[in-house]
Order: C-alpha cells, then structure tokens, then sequence
C-alpha cells in the first residue's frame, strides 16, 4: 500500500512537472478542484497521509504562513506547493481553504 501511493505521489509531481503552460482557474474554488482536491480532497479534509486542511493545525496557521506555502512550498519548499510561478493568487486560496469546513 505505501508503494502504490509512492508511485501516485511521484506520477502526480512529475505530471505536474511536466505541465510548466498548465492554464489554472480564475478563481479559488475551481484552482481548488482542479490541483487540491486529488489529494486533500473535495472537503479539505485529505487522504491517506495528506494534511486535512480543516484540522486545528490549519486553522491556527496564519494567513501569512499558509500563503508563503502555498505560493512558496513553506518552509519546506515543498515543490508541490509552490504554486506562485503558475499564476495562483495564495491569498484567494487561504481564502477558500478558510471557508472549507
């Protein structure tokens, strides 16, 4: 089990990878749909070891923090997450994550 989702977790960052001209939606809600939920799923609360985005640790980030890691991969610089090069408005996006309950 934690090969396959191995595998699925390289496919999903080399596909990503691959798709440098990726036309991401207008708005938080669709960006949302079409690059998050695959994996934290359509109501933010993630799968297998994927982070749920209602949890209380998500909840007490600050706006600041989970802007710098969606638009920088955070601290980490999770490649994943460094959504600032393709266009997506973090801020929109701790927007939207905020309103997920």
């Amino acid at each position: 089990m934690k090969k396959l989702f191995a595998v699925m977790i390289f496919t999903a960052v080399v596909l990503f990878l691959m798709l440098p001209n990726l036309s991401w939606a207008d708005d938080a809600a669709g960006t949302y749909k079409t690059k998050c939920a695959m994996c934290h799923g359509a109501d933010g609360k993630g799968k297998a070891n994927i982070p749920d985005l209602t949890s209380d640790k998500v909840k007490k980030a600050t706006d600041a923090e989970l802007t710098d890691f969606i638009a920088n991969g955070g601290p980490s610089k999770k490649a994943t997450h460094a959504f600032a090069a393709k266009g997506v408005d973090a801020k929109a996006m701790v927007t939207y994550i905020r309103s997920l309950k």
